[in-house]
């Protein structure tokens, strides 16, 4: 039985030509980037190219991208050192952010006493500008906390419209971009932002290596120490061969991007057309105009079945979820759901099917057969 992969949200299956560039640096360039020898200079040379090639793919310079273990590393590195050291005393974020982001600013809370303001988020998911403007006009030196893609809904955020606005109000602005970046154009020399984090598993790349941009003269210091990698903001011996492989993941998710975003597009549009025709009554959680990988459904079934539709689904080799893989253990309901819905809606079945270039309309069919089955 073929196994049908719609969780991409989650992680995506990584790109043969990334293991094939992985797998010769592994065998051949294995130099400690920060040794002298022939061997450790090639390893660097690599490192720097990955670094180049990477900041021309969203129009940053070389210097502004920093490699971390993952975007949660990225995010607690760059909100504690925004309170610790550069010294903000307010943080503006959202509820329907991903743990990673509000988890550490909880933290920072308990920790530093900063004040924490929740922009409201309207019934689409979409968060409320207007009410954004009020809490920028407020007093006190404050950073702004909003992802670019929802990880549950695919809601879009306007990110040139909150550039311009942090930049007005005299803000820092920090976004997760874990969902768009390798998905969407992004130019930063149009959008005025100062931290911005993605992670290489999110787009056909490893899991366990990721990237932050950080504006150049920005005053981050470093979330732990020992040697001089990354231009001292980031200690430890870097991953060369997943570097590369991140790096190769999203150059050719940049040079594809029109011809495979057309390709999801279109299986998305399928399966909206669908679930309309065999569950009229299904809703979709944040609409359908979000980004093309992501479709949050809100089926009109029991609530009895909201824990063996999963199981269910994956008895017939359809991998998909209902929301955070971070969470996907727990049965409480989804955190931003919860910003977005009522508590009887809340209680019915939810499915996250996110989808890449992989996919098929047979996928999407089989899908369409196992929810009839139920």
């Amino acid at each position: 039985m073929k196994k049908i992969y719609l969780d991409n949200a989650s992680t995506t299956s990584i790109r043969p030509e990334v293991v094939q560039e992985m797998t010769q640096i592994m065998m051949e360039d294995y130099g400690n980037p920060s040794s002298t020898h022939s061997l450790g200079r090639n390893s660097k040379n690599i490192l720097e190219l990955s670094r180049k090639a990477i900041a021309k793919c969203i129009n940053a310079s070389a210097q502004e991208i920093i490699f971390t273990s993952s975007a949660t590393e990225a995010n607690n590195w760059i909100l504690r050192s925004a309170v610790k050291d550069l010294k903000v005393s307010r943080i503006i974020t959202s509820k329907v952010e991903h743990h990673a982001v509000l988890h550490v600013v909880e933290q920072l809370q308990r920790e530093f006493g900063i004040a924490v303001d929740f922009v409201k988020v309207n019934a689409n998911g979409a968060v409320d500008l207007t009410h954004l403007v009020e809490l920028l006009s407020h007093e006190g030196k404050a950073l702004v906390s909003l992802m670019h893609v929802n990880n549950e809904t695919g809601v879009v955020l306007d990110l040139q419209r909150v550039g311009m606005l942090c930049r007005e109000y005299n803000v820092l602005f920090h976004s997760d971009t874990v969902q768009s970046v390798g998905k969407r154009r992004i130019d930063l020399q149009l959008i005025s932002v100062d931290f911005l984090v993605a992670t290489a598993h999110k787009f056909h790349g490893p899991k366990g290596i990721g990237f932050a941009f950080v504006k150049k003269n920005s005053g981050l210091q470093p979330l732990f120490y020992g040697g001089e990698q990354e231009k001292g903001l980031r200690a430890g011996t870097e991953p060369v061969h997943q570097i590369a492989g991140m790096t190769k993941a999203l150059v050719i998710s940049y040079e594809n991007l029109e011809q495979e975003t057309a390709h999801i597009t279109t299986l998305k549009t399928y399966l909206v057309s669908k679930i309309t025709e065999f569950f009229p009554q299904a809703t979709f959680n944040g609409g359908t105009d979000g980004i093309c990988t992501i479709l949050n459904i809100l089926l009109p079934f029991s609530k009895d079945k909201t824990a063996m539709i999963l199981f269910h689904l994956d008895m017939k080799g359809i991998a998909v979820s209902r929301g955070s893989a971070c969470q996907s253990g727990s049965i409480r309901p989804s955190h931003v759901l919860a910003e977005m819905l009522s508590e009887e809606d809340l209680k019915k079945p939810n499915l996250r099917i996110s989808m890449s270039h992989y996919n098929t309309k047979e996928d999407i069919d089989r899908l369409i057969e196992g929810l009839k089955s139920l």
